[in-house]
């Protein structure tokens, strides 16, 4: 794989910690690609099923090690917590291996554009009266990732490339299609009241890019279901990676929007743990 260069690159929703987190994936993506600025947009840990687990593998820690090694060689990694890694909040403003924790940031793309960057889990309440996952339950979605996790071996043994049976099946599902909806929607009205160009977010693991009444709404994705970054190129073209199947780069952004007017000791603690 050639290596790609970018200006930024936006991760969300790794979930490492996660027995259904795509590490190695993840990692093949952080090997092949360079950026000057690298957002992690929450979830990066998944505290919540390793306190419910305590599953740590080795290749989840190689991608902890791995984004450390990138902000000590010189790219600027941002690390903007979610619900999931939700403790390492009361620690925004500090630094730990050269990785910023800060709760939200404004980006400027190289054509001007400015972009909220935040996790997203604020817009639940606004969205759909509560999370995704009690709409459509923690049992259902534990059991859409078991099918996928299946589905994806049958495919690898017939030769075809992967899909994300959890993703169909979450965009299928009348009730939960539309809760993303409201989602969407909520989070493309909040950047506007912002004055902002666009908002570029992740917690609904499902990639996005387009224009919601004139606001840019971007959603990277994630690393358990889609495999999937959101990337900014040199004159600020964004594009969604889809690295399951490199080859397929979909959602080109290629309208010209409006400008908008005028580490931490418990986390390093943590990683020392965990590594």
């Amino acid at each position: 794989m050639r290596e790609r260069s970018f200006r930024s690159v936006w991760l969300s929703d790794l979930h490492l910690g996660n027995a259904d987190c795509r590490a190695l994936w993840l990692l093949d993506f952080l090997d092949a690609c360079t950026c000057e600025q690298l957002y992690l947009v929450g979830d990066v840990l998944d505290l919540w099923e390793m306190d419910r687990r305590g599953r740590w593998p080795a290749t989840h820690g190689r991608v902890l090690a791995k984004l450390i090694a990138l902000a000590a060689a010189g790219t600027r990694v941002v690390w903007l917590p979610g619900n999931h890694d939700e403790a390492l909040r009361a620690h925004h403003g500090l630094r730990f291996g050269g990785v910023e924790l800060l709760p939200e940031a404004i980006h400027e793309t190289a054509d001007g554009r400015k972009l909220w960057v935040v996790h997203g889990d604020g817009f639940d309440d606004a969205a759909r009266g509560g999370r995704l996952t009690t709409l459509i339950g923690d049992h259902a979605y534990d059991l859409a990732l078991f099918l996928n996790r299946w589905s994806r071996r049958l495919r690898r043994l017939c030769g075809l490339p992967y899909r994300s049976l959890a993703l169909e099946l979450k965009t299928r599902i009348g009730p939960a299609a539309r809760a993303i909806g409201r989602y969407e929607r909520a989070a493309a009205h909040e950047a506007a009241r912002r004055e902002v160009d666009g908002i570029v977010c992740g917690h609904i693991h499902k990639p996005e890019l387009r224009t919601i009444d004139g606001t840019l709404y971007a959603n990277c994705g994630d690393w358990i279901e889609s495999c999937t970054a959101l990337v900014e190129h040199a004159d600020g073209r964004l594009q969604v990676l889809h690295w399951a199947d490199e080859a397929r780069v979909t959602h080109v952004d290629v309208l010209d929007f409006p400008r908008a007017a005028a580490a931490v000791p418990a986390a390093a603690a943590m990683a020392g743990r965990l590594g």
